[in-house]
């Protein structure tokens, strides 16, 4: 059997074995299908990326976002295929561009483990790095060896522009070993995985939006484009304003990186942010429902540094469920609760739910946050008096509620 051949016949078979999956409601289908069609043919990926013009996005937080913001700003130019559903592993990535076999741009989120292995197989146009930061540390391992392995992969990449965050130190180490960093300074706030220098182990000082380490060279570079509030300067001076729909700080981020990253392959940055400018909500996240009573706000949060993030957007005075799960796809490790500053919840109505309700109650209690415990977050909602509420909740327990609670 000929390659293309071999590659046609798996992606057929991992079609119609995602559809089986959708009829029999066994799942969604796009990653049983994505594993059939590698099965079948390893080479698949590397033969489905071809001819396109390939970005991708990972990091720790904001990738389904600014996916979402990236392909929304390339089909200003023509048909985009996405992994939208937010299955960033290689079956998920073998199942969006088998979907749209004809697409010539391709957005692609992926997991920061995975892309070593990916970019190899796509070689991407442009490449975002959005953060670094503790994530899943049964699963993904810590966070430094992460940062070693991108540098490495970026080195060879000599054709890939990466599009980098570089007010996160981890970030700026991986990508100086990339030939064509594009730098974007955003403003984050977020340093708790950076306190040390990735380079030698010195101490990173920081002044203002300068940062640098005690010991050695390696400092922030100076960015070509920058956030300022909502207003992004381009390398040519121009000012674009954002107004996202979407709230906080990190989308704002996130919508940085989108703008540079898409003015590599060709699309102008007030037109990329007009079309940011229609996204409402992001599978489901920011998304309000109506539950009997309630009027529900929904909210995302995986890891430290993303609970930091969605705590400042909270409205101060709607009472809040936290919903919390330790499944496969949200790690099973719950030590990170203890680096989450949940001391930010006191002085409200507060519930907590999901199936590890019991574990975040203990971590409630050290903050000092009067609360309640209902462990099925639905019927948390239900607890609560009538009018708005804001509930959070990390990656399964999310995806069930968003499955289980109907739009407004």
């Amino acid at each position: 059997m000929s390659t293309r051949l071999r590659t046609r016949a798996s992606v057929a078979a991992g079609r119609l074995t995602a559809w089986f999956s959708r009829t029999a409601r066994l799942g969604r289908g796009g990653v049983i299908g994505g594993r059939v069609t590698l099965r079948l043919d390893p080479s698949a990926l590397r033969r489905l990326g071809r001819d396109r013009t390939v970005v991708m996005i990972t990091g720790t937080n904001g990738k389904t976002t600014t996916a979402l913001m990236l392909a929304r700003a390339l089909e200003a130019l023509a048909e985009v295929a996405h992994n939208g559903d937010g299955a960033n592993m290689p079956d998920g990535v073998v199942a969006a561009l088998a979907a749209h076999p004809d697409a010539p741009y391709a957005v692609l989120e992926v997991d920061e483990t995975y892309v070593p292995w990916v970019a190899e197989q796509v070689q991407p146009a442009a490449l975002v790095l959005l953060n670094l930061s503790r994530d899943q540390l049964d699963r993904v391992g810590e966070v430094r060896m992460m940062e070693r392995d991108l540098r490495a992969a970026f080195a060879r990449l000599p054709r890939t522009v990466v599009v980098a965050n570089c007010d996160d130190v981890l970030v700026t180490s991986a990508a100086s070993a990339a030939a064509r960093p594009v730098w974007v300074g955003t403003g984050r706030r977020w340093s708790g995985d950076s306190v040390s220098c990735p380079r030698c182990g010195g101490a990173i000082t920081h002044a203002d939006r300068e940062w640098r380490c005690a010991a050695c060279a390696f400092a922030r570079p100076e960015p070509t484009w920058s956030l300022d509030g909502d207003l992004v300067t381009t390398p040519a001076g121009r000012r674009v304003d954002l107004d996202l729909r979407l709230p906080g700080e990190a989308n704002r981020a996130n919508a940085a990186l989108a703008l540079a990253a898409a003015h590599c392959v060709g699309v102008p940055p007030h037109t990329a942010a007009a079309r940011l400018r229609t996204i409402t909500d992001i599978g489901g996240r920011y998304r309000t429902v109506r539950r009997t009573r309630h009027s529900v706000r929904l909210m995302l949060a995986k890891n430290p540094a993303g609970w930091a993030e969605t705590l400042r957007v909270l409205d101060e005075d709607t009472p809040v469920v936290v919903a919390v799960n330790a499944q496969e796809a949200d790690g099973r490790d719950l030590s990170w609760l203890w680096d989450v500053h949940f001391e930010r919840l006191r002085g409200r109505q507060v519930v907590v739910a999901g199936e590890r309700s019991a574990d975040l109650a203990v971590r409630l209690c050290y903050a000092e946050v009067p609360h309640w415990s209902v462990p099925d977050p639905v019927s948390a909602i239900d607890t609560l008096p009538p009018g708005g509420v804001e509930l959070v909740a990390n990656y399964t327990a999310f995806r069930d509620l968003v499955d289980r609670l109907p739009d407004v």
